[in-house]
C-alpha cells in the first residue's frame, strides 16, 4: 500500500506517496515517488514541474536522482558530482 510522507523539516519539502522500489535488471536499486497530490510548499502553492520522481542507487557506488521540480543530480561514487537545475522552479 503507498505511503505519504513529509520532508518535514526541509522548507522545500512537499508531500510525496512512494510509487515503487525494487531492483532494476542490472541489479541497481530504485525508488520512484509521486508528487501529484502536494502543493509544493516551497514554491509559494504552485504544483511540482514534474509530477514523478526517482532515485537509483547503482552498484558501482554511483547514484542518480531525478527530482520533482526538473532538477538532476549525479554522483559518480568516485568523488565527481553533476548538479543541473534544468526545470528547477526559480
Amino acid at each position: 500500500m503507498p505511503s505519504s510522507k513529509s520532508n518535514g523539516g526541509n522548507s522545500n519539502s512537499s508531500d510525496y506517496t512512494y510509487k515503487s522500489s525494487g531492483t532494476n535488471s542490472q541489479g541497481n536499486h530504485y525508488c520512484a515517488r509521486d508528487y501529484s497530490g502536494s502543493s509544493g510548499s516551497g514554491s509559494g502553492g504552485q504544483a511540482p514541474a514534474n509530477n514523478n520522481a526517482y532515485h537509483y542507487s547503482n552498484q558501482d557506488g554511483s547514484y542518480y536522482y531525478s527530482n520533482h521540480d526538473g532538477s538532476t543530480y549525479y554522483n559518480d561514487g568516485q568523488g565527481g558530482a553533476w548538479y543541473d537545475p534544468s526545470g528547477a522552479k526559480k
